[in-house]
């Protein structure tokens, strides 16, 4: 069945609060990211509580995607977004307000909850009422929009947190939130997907097994590689993922149907942006941290400095959403990797304490412009490989693997960076630095490898198994 028809104007104010969404949850990483130094010194953390304040969010956001679709399809997308918007904006306040660094971890982990609910249903919303031959425009501008934010994160990051103080970046949220749901609630029509019950086991076996995972590559270092503790948990993890995907394959009502990875459009686009976030969450975590550690910028200036790197987003995605509809995704996406790869390829390989910071200019504009032409390119190829009933579920899939990318990406570069420096001087963050973005280069490139068995030229859509229902405002 066809995407139910909608006016123009509905279109319009579902992609604009839909932008929003994205724009509350990308604002909140990067300004983290920014504020990170700040909140090591202020709270007293180590790199290893830092890299929770950031994968405590996304691991909750990402092990509670797929839930967060079904809920949506049940319940009805439109009233879990607005929900997803409250829990987000609730957090918030409370990560605001919070005193140590335990109490923030825990914060972080309730936003990620309400992060799951706001960008899947976003996307599934956004997907839901654009036809397939402009839904590549529509993802692109989601994105660009979302780049306002990527933009700005870091620059409304640092002006907050050298201007006020770390915990105000958490009160940015609040307005945003509080004048989105009215909203939400009278402009965007109600739909559903397909009546399904969540995946509890499903859920437990993923939360479990991506825990397991990460928590081996945080800990490896401190308690060594061959100890009992990480063997158990790296081993326990891949267990547990192996024992989800044996779960889905014959559970009634999967969280993940896995005949849906028959298409190479859905299984390629996935795992490349599980590796494309598994590049870019890498450097975010750490970029910030060494315009500061290394150059002695404070968090404003380090700010003002990735807007090379962050500003492409704002002014190419858009434009690659449109050409993904004309050529295909897989050039873009496997274009974009490559290009994501070469930047930080050279970052790596100049990175040192004397050098100069127009050395970076170039490198973090490459950079920016593969992630921007990767991004909407995925999004597009796995959204459009699957039928209508099933768009709930591909949205989810799709941000699942990318939050799963990031926090594999930021354990992975976090254990690399701890096994070869630290924080004690310039030199000794720059020898754990410069191996820690070589290896997040070599995720992005593996991903443009995998881009490369995307379909040549986006299929249609097929035709759905069970009609979308739509339901008055």
């Amino acid at each position: 069945m066809s995407t139910p028809m909608v006016s123009a104007v509905t279109q319009r104010w579902v992609l604009a609060l839909g932008a929003i969404a994205s724009l509350m949850a990308a604002l909140d990483t990067l300004v983290v990211a920014t504020a990170l130094g700040t909140i090591r010194e202020n709270l007293g953390a180590s790199v290893q509580t830092l890299e929770w304040t950031v994968n405590g969010y996304n691991l909750s956001f990402a092990v509670l995607l797929m839930t967060a679709a079904v809920v949506g399809d049940r319940f009805g997308r439109r009233r879990m977004f607005a929900v997803g918007l409250a829990i987000f904006v609730a957090a918030s306040a409370a990560c605001a307000m919070s005193t140590t660094v335990a109490a923030l971890i825990a914060a972080r982990v309730v936003q990620g909850v309400g992060a799951a609910l706001i960008m899947t249903l976003a996307l599934a919303l956004v997907s839901a009422v654009f036809p397939p031959q402009r839904r590549g425009m529509a993802m692109g501008i989601l994105q660009g929009i979302t780049g306002l934010a990527v933009a700005c994160g870091p620059l409304v990051g640092g002006a907050v947190s050298e201007g006020l103080s770390w915990q105000w970046i958490f009160w940015l949220n609040v307005p945003i939130g509080l004048i989105a749901i009215p909203l939400v609630l009278n402009r965007i029509p109600e739909t559903y997907g397909p009546d399904s019950t969540a995946d509890v086991g499903g859920l437990a076996l993923l939360t479990g097994g991506a825990f397991g995972v990460v928590w081996g590559l945080v800990r490896g270092n401190a308690a060594g590689w061959a100890s009992a503790e990480i063997l158990v948990a790296l081993v326990g993890g891949v267990v547990l993922i192996v024992a989800f995907t044996v779960w889905e394959a014959r559970g009634p009502e999967p969280m993940i149907p896995m005949r849906l990875f028959a298409s190479r459009g859905f299984a390629a686009g996935n795992t490349a942006i599980f590796l494309l976030f598994a590049g870019l969450f890498g450097s975010v975590f750490f970029y910030a941290q060494f315009l500061q550690i290394v150059f002695g910028y404070g968090p404003l200036g380090a700010g003002l400095r990735l807007l090379p790197w962050t500003l492409t987003l704002f002014f190419c995605a858009p434009v690659a959403g449109v050409v993904a509809d004309r050529i295909g995704e897989r050039p873009l996406m496997a274009g974009g990797l490559a290009m994501q790869a070469g930047g930080m390829f050279w970052i790596a390989r100049i990175a040192e304490p004397a050098m100069a910071y127009g050395s970076l200019v170039i490198p973090l504009v490459i950079s920016g412009i593969g992630v921007s032409m990767a991004l909407p390119s995925a999004q597009t190829a796995v959204v459009g490989a699957v039928e209508h009933a099933m768009l709930g579920k591909a949205a989810g899939a799709n941000s699942m693997m990318r939050e799963l990318g990031g926090v594999f990406g930021i354990a992975v570069v976090v254990a690399v960076f701890t096994g070869a420096g630290g924080y004690g001087s310039a030199a000794e963050f720059v020898g754990g630095f410069g191996p820690a973005i070589a290896v997040g280069a070599g995720l992005s490139l593996f991903g443009a490898a995998v881009a490369l068995a995307l379909p040549g030229r986006r299929s249609a859509v097929a035709a759905a198994a069970s009609p979308e229902v739509v339901a008055p405002v």
